[in-house]
């Protein structure tokens, strides 16, 4: 009896070390968590006016067991992250926007900031770099449409230049001049590189020179060249641009496979936002029945994004009146359906996506409190 009370002691220890190593893979340090959730969407991808990444930080080391998403961060919704242990608080919507010049318990975003300060969590906020994203907001949004194609409609540019420095500046050398003294001059520059190769210009064999440089370098090459008038009067600078990223950038212009009528569309927005009643401007001689064929859309505030764009329907959170008014004139549809209704429902995909993309390594949970502040009575 004794022996056989003894044999499953092994397998419970064994279940015991199972939960313990389980739950010691459940957490990731601070640092390399913000470096993964760039690396889901980076930064650099966010409006140069925004406040994004982290925004408040406890002091370190800080391991994150339990990431908690909302789309706003309320003092209800920091109630509720507290209630439930979180580690990290990704509020879509930076509650830190305008500078604070001092920290007290006189208005509730102070107060946001003295309690996760106070109970060592952190707050994170991605904001625009996730509505320019190629699987962000404004994507979540435009499945809502039915089968389309989309392009951003202000593109994404990427964070640097393809090259070393963001001029080009261009040159001929006949072989009647002293080459090498030329290349050795330009060389001896720093942050510029150089390319040359031969070209055949008026019958006339010559090298061109191809340089790439910094703004700083620009101004010691131009020094250099001026100082010989043949070269100098033929002397091209360009202006780099970064290259445009694919699929990235601000608001989404959305072509359907098959027409549909307007009355359509908007039984296909309410069923993906999940509301009852949304808000329509009739462009001027539309009707219900008119048909849709082109979506610009934008989630949150739309509209600086979508002004200008033609489509036969806007769709956004909310616009100013003269703009709706604007948009109408032109004989083209507005569906508002209030901020935060358009950004949302994309936090469960998010959930979803980012699980996959840490591996499981931490929990992730959604707000149950989190809500549009609008209401229809």
């Amino acid at each position: 009896m004794l022996s056989s009370c003894v044999r499953p002691v092994p397998t419970t220890v064994r279940f015991v070390d199972s939960l313990i190593c389980s739950s010691s893979r459940s957490f990731m340090d601070l640092k390399a968590l913000l470096s993964s959730l760039n690396d889901f969407a980076s930064l650099s991808f966010a409006e140069s006016w925004d406040n994004v990444g982290l925004l408040v930080e406890p002091s370190p080391p800080h391991t994150v067991n339990t990431l908690f998403l909302t789309n706003d961060l309320t003092e209800e919704v920091m109630e509720e992250g507290l209630q439930k242990k979180a580690d990290l608080i990704l509020s879509y919507h930076p509650p830190i926007f305008r500078p604070m010049k001092r920290i007290t318990w006189n208005t509730w975003k102070e107060r946001l900031v003295i309690q996760a300060l106070e109970n060592r969590v952190g707050i994170y906020s991605p904001h625009t770099a996730y509505d320019a994203a190629p699987q962000g907001v404004n994507n979540w949004l435009a499945k809502g449409l039915g089968a389309c194609t989309s392009r951003p409609i202000h593109p994404s540019k990427a964070p640097n230049y393809p090259t070393e420095g963001n001029h080009r500046v261009e040159f001929n050398v006949s072989h009647t001049q002293a080459l090498d003294k030329v290349m050795s001059a330009v060389k001896g520059i720093d942050d510029v590189s150089v390319t040359s190769f031969s070209a055949r210009i008026d019958n006339e064999e010559q090298t061109r020179i191809s340089l790439n440089c910094t703004e700083k370098a620009l101004m010691q090459v131009v020094d250099f060249l001026s100082q010989n008038k043949q070269l100098y009067q033929k002397t091209e600078i360009l202006s780099l641009e970064k290259p445009l990223l694919l699929h990235t950038g601000m608001g989404r212009l959305c072509t359907l496979d098959e027409s549909v009528s307007l009355a359509t569309m908007i039984d296909r927005i309410k069923r993906h936002l999940k509301l009852s009643h949304i808000r329509l401007a009739l462009g001027v001689g539309r009707t219900l029945e008119s048909q849709v064929k082109v979506v610009a859309l934008c989630a949150g505030s739309g509209s600086s994004v979508l002004q200008g764009v033609k489509a036969d329907l806007y769709l956004t959170g909310e616009m100013s009146h003269h703009d709706i008014l604007d948009a109408a004139s032109q004989g083209i549809n507005v569906i508002l359906c209030e901020h935060s209704n358009t950004e949302r429902g994309f936090l469960s995909d998010l959930r979803d996506m980012l699980g996959s993309h840490l591996e499981n390594k931490i929990n992730i949970i959604l707000s149950e409190t989190d809500r549009d502040p609008l209401q229809v009575v």
